[in-house]
């Protein structure tokens, strides 16, 4: 029994959520590498781009709300979500034609589109937090639960609880549907076939006919998608403020090069290798040792090798491990 309780702790405080924000790294993650393995550029812009489409999601949503609109059990902000994604995409495409644009045309080298990028993302942060605020602000509704500790206690009799919360849930199921969308565009339509032929090799895509400007644009109009789903599932399992999606950057792009950038492959599981790695250093194993252990050998603190305020220095620990001893990450291959 005492075994089960310790399973039930571990998933409840390290398994679920650990899946739920390796779900959104790697959304996250996914756009980082598209850009890099398509537009050949790490975007610094990225955090904020996902702060910009959730700010406008969360816009509609209180708008929405207002007008007595709801999503039943789900939250309204799915119902936003669409006019969200398509609000970063006008940003994205608007940002790529006055900025990355000239910059494609003269050939610049990637090191000037990364630091145009730092521009962007400056620009975009200090735009959002002007416009909603710099604050935290919540925006989810609905029904906040899957299952309760409670309820999970009185169908199993066992001493702990397993609460999953429904943004959880929400999250897992968006993130495969997106990936799998994903996977199936790139694979089987003739632009994701172009796009990845733009990849693999920009000049003989170029002499068999493939419009550049194209597979940039929609490389955007992804990218803008990816970024805005993955900061409303973000924002609805934790809450949204600007900031915090600025440190996001650096979980995201250390998921992107553990995994191997420009893989999606491996951006999804770099994501889960630097969630679960948070996790796992940053909890508290008090909890679950206290069923394994006999009671002489119980331990009296916490058990928590780093605060959860050092959980981003994780990513960078890691990070900076891969690119000493693997700098092609996980999956080799720099193309889509």
């Amino acid at each position: 029994m005492d075994i089960l309780n310790a399973i039930v702790a571990l998933s409840n405080f390290v398994l679920v959520p650990a899946i739920a924000y390796g779900s959104q790294l790697a959304l996250g993650a996914l756009g980082v590498t598209l850009i890099y393995g398509i537009l050949r550029f790490s975007n610094f812009a990225h955090g904020d781009t996902m702060a910009f489409g959730t700010m406008a999601t969360i816009l509609v949503t209180w708008a929405l709300q207002a007008a007595g609109v709801s999503f039943g059990p789900l939250p309204t902000a799915l119902l936003a979500l669409p006019l969200g994604i398509a609000a970063c995409i006008l940003l994205v495409l608007g940002t790529d034609r006055l900025v990355y644009r000239f910059y494609r045309e003269v050939k610049a080298k990637p090191i000037i589109l990364v630091m145009a990028s730092l521009g962007v993302m400056f620009i975009l942060n200090g735009l959002v937090r002007f416009i909603i605020g710099p604050d935290d602000q919540r925006f989810a509704d609905g029904e906040r639960f899957i299952i309760t500790a409670r309820d999970f206690k009185e169908m199993t009799g066992l001493q702990e609880g397993l609460a999953i919360k429904t943004t959880q849930g929400i999250t897992l199921v968006t993130a495969i549907i997106v990936v799998a969308v994903l996977f199936w565009f790139l694979n089987r339509t003739r632009t994701g076939k172009s796009m990845r032929a733009y990849s693999d090799n920009e000049d003989l895509a170029l002499l068999s006919g493939i419009n550049p400007e194209r597979v940039v644009m929609v490389t955007w109009m992804i990218v803008a998608a990816l970024a805005t789903i993955a900061g409303v599932l973000y924002g609805l399992d934790k809450s949204f403020k600007a900031f915090t999606y600025f440190q996001l950057l650096l979980p995201i792009f250390a998921s992107a090069i553990v995994g191997g950038l420009g893989s999606p492959v491996g951006a999804i599981a770099g994501g889960f290798v630097i969630a679960f790695s948070e996790v796992f250093v940053t909890y508290a194993w008090k909890k679950v040792l206290v069923y394994l252990m006999p009671e002489n050998l119980e331990p009296s603190g916490l058990v928590q090798l780093l605060s959860t305020d050092y959980k981003f220095a994780i990513s960078f620990a890691i990070l900076l491990i891969v690119l000493l001893f693997r700098p092609t990450g996980l999956f080799r291959g720099k193309s889509v």
